[in-house]
């Protein structure tokens, strides 16, 4: 009722596809017999939706409803050529930010692409850029060489690895870094305007400190986004 992030729960996403698993998953959130009616669901995999609007709708009569069917005008405005193409993360993201920020933002999402989006102070998204995502590239890179073995990234001590993981480590977090700083670098001198950078996804307190920018971590703006979108057309 009052609009605030009460509760956020976490499972992986491969446990979608096992209906036993979803519905002890889904059975400890869904206890308020009150709650409206309404999911929203925001993601770039189709195949989950599809899952889970049969599940939601059979076990729960919940409607499962994807952002980008609704009218996201009433509070930023898609300011691209083709809005089908944006990723309804991305929207979200915009949504989220431009309600709490008010100011030329960056959001810079680690998901499973890494994006980099723009929103004006006046409430326009006017898109960005994608990179790959950290965890599926180094999923990638395991995959294809076989002595690779799979690690988790991290700041090392010493620019220089001194075995495999210590080198993979320096490559995905400096690299990263670089990466990062590049592409805010060519945004500002892009627009020539004064930004917020917004960190929000996974790694966003892993890179925080070792940027060049002053950035701000929001860990829950895309909830924060749908929650407005939900605010702004389904009451």
């Amino acid at each position: 009722n009052n609009f605030k992030v009460k509760k956020i729960n976490y499972f992986d996403s491969k446990n979608i596809s096992s209906k036993k698993l979803l519905k002890k998953k889904l059975k400890k959130i869904i206890k308020n017999k009150h709650l409206h009616k309404i999911a929203l669901f925001s993601s770039v995999v189709p195949k989950y939706q599809t899952i889970l609007k049969k599940f939601l709708k059979r076990n729960f009569n919940i409607n499962l409803k994807e952002i980008k069917e609704k009218n996201i005008n009433k509070i930023v405005k898609i300011n691209i050529k083709n809005k089908k193409q944006v990723g309804s993360d991305r929207i979200a993201n915009a949504v989220g930010v431009y309600k709490k920020y008010k100011f030329n933002c960056i959001v810079l999402d680690f998901g499973t692409a890494t994006t980099f989006d723009v929103v004006t102070k006046n409430g326009n998204y006017n898109g960005g850029i994608i990179a790959p995502g950290v965890s599926l590239s180094i999923k990638s890179l395991v995959r294809s060489a076989d002595q690779i073995p799979f690690f988790n990234i991290k700041k090392q001590k010493k620019i220089i690895g001194k075995n495999t993981i210590e080198a993979l480590r320096s490559g995905f977090y400096e690299g990263y870094s670089g990466l990062i700083d590049r592409i805010i670098f060519k945004i500002y001198k892009y627009y020539k305007k004064s930004f917020k950078i917004i960190l929000t996804g996974g790694y966003a307190y892993l890179f925080k400190k070792n940027l060049n920018y002053k950035v701000i971590v929001d860990k829950f703006l895309t909830i924060k986004g749908l929650v407005e979108i939900y605010r702004h057309n389904f009451l």
